[in-house]
């Protein structure tokens, strides 16, 4: 079939998007869905700060390749083998496909299957093929096995978990990366207990969801820490109880001071190392820095191994949340269906394909939580 998508050719083009136009938007060949695969209608996909990465050329990337690793749509036929879902479903996708049954996956760790690491770097499917082809003839390469930054997308059938139907796909696009991954870094990796201490620095869509799960877990004091004045007003009206500006250069001293020596869970959503340093700074002893952010796959992160042993504290990664998303998207969406992840508040606004180059610079400058495609108008 033939459909409209969104070609990243080139990684590292300079800003301004709008007139550099990484990503190209060519109507584009798309295969239908081999053995254990679903083809899906992309009712929304939400631009992260992960696909900017790549745009910027920070995490590299085969091209030419369709980027979009976030979003929710419609089932619209299944290749040979599936059985446990039907066209008109609705789904959301997840950017980690995993086997079921490597070492990771049997002890409820899918989340860093290799498999679907294997697949991203190549480019392809966890199956290993291409079904996207310019009309030229020329393979395109899939980003994290889903390309969402267009109208279809042919994912495997493990990248897809199945959602209720009253549900705004709109809202439920963020669930596959942004809430996964900032409440899960909250409720799953640093297991949050009611009355716990915790800080969120960094808040993007991401940070702004392991806000809410903070909330909603029952953590008695959040604090919350950016560099933006208008996000940490909108963090004090969704529940933080201080904000504190990370560009002031004695941030990580008053923080402390307020907090008698620090807190006991740091989550790091920024991706950047000066982000892990001052959430760092700020964890207490015996606490743990639960670092979600991705920053340049070459950056590195140091601190004082003896401070480190002394102070008993802990450095922990948390990666797409520590989900298993069969378990954790319906779990979450049962939590927003009661108002406790309120994630339709991050939403910046609708756009088409046509403009998401100008978006991915809205992005970059910071202003924007959640802006949501919408490739099929």
């Amino acid at each position: 079939m033939r459909m409209k998508a969104a070609i990243m050719f080139e990684q590292g083009r300079p800003r301004p998007y709008a007139e550099s136009r990484p990503l190209v938007v060519e109507e584009v060949e798309l295969d239908p869905p081999g053995p254990g695969e679903v083809l899906i209608e992309i009712a929304a996909a939400g631009l992260c700060h992960s696909d900017l990465s790549g745009i910027e050329g920070i995490r590299p990337r085969p091209v030419p390749i369709v980027i979009g690793h976030e979003g929710a749509g419609v089932v619209r036929e299944l290749g040979e083998g599936v059985t446990d879902l039907k066209p008109g479903d609705h789904v959301v996708t997840v950017f980690v496909t995993s086997c079921g049954h490597c070492r990771y996956c049997v002890r409820g760790r899918p989340n860093i299957c290799p498999s679907g690491f294997a697949a991203r770097s190549a480019g392809t499917l966890v199956s290993g093929a291409k079904r996207i082809r310019r009309l030229n003839g020329e393979a395109v390469n899939h980003g994290s096995g889903l390309s969402l930054f267009a109208q279809y997308a042919v994912v495997s059938r493990r990248a897809a978990v199945k959602i209720d139907p009253d549900i705004p796909l709109e809202d439920a696009a963020i669930f596959g990366c942004a809430v996964m991954t900032g409440a899960g870094a909250v409720l799953n990796t640093a297991g949050l207990q009611a009355g716990d201490a915790v800080a969120v620095v960094g808040l993007g869509g991401v940070g702004m969801n392991a806000l809410f799960a903070a909330v909603a877990g029952g953590a008695e004091r959040i604090v919350a820490v950016d560099a933006n004045p208008e996000k940490l007003g909108l963090a004090r009206q969704w529940g933080a109880t201080d904000t504190f500006l990370a560009t002031e250069p004695d941030c990580a001293e008053q923080v402390r001071d307020a907090t008698d020596g620090g807190l006991d869970t740091v989550i790091e959503t920024a991706g950047t190392i000066k982000a892990m340093e001052l959430a760092q700074a700020i964890t207490a002893r015996g606490g743990s820095t639960v670092s979600a952010g991705l920053p340049a796959s070459d950056a590195r992160f140091s601190y004082l191994h003896a401070q480190l042993v002394s102070d008993e504290k802990s450095i922990l990664g948390s990666y797409m949340g520590s989900c298993v998303p069969e378990r954790d998207i319906p779990r979450f969406l049962r939590m927003y269906k009661r108002g406790k992840l309120p994630v339709g508040r991050l939403r910046s606004g609708f756009l088409p394909l046509e403009e998401i180059n100008a978006a991915f610079d809205r992005l970059a400058e910071g202003g924007v939580l959640r802006q949501i495609l919408r490739p099929n108008g």
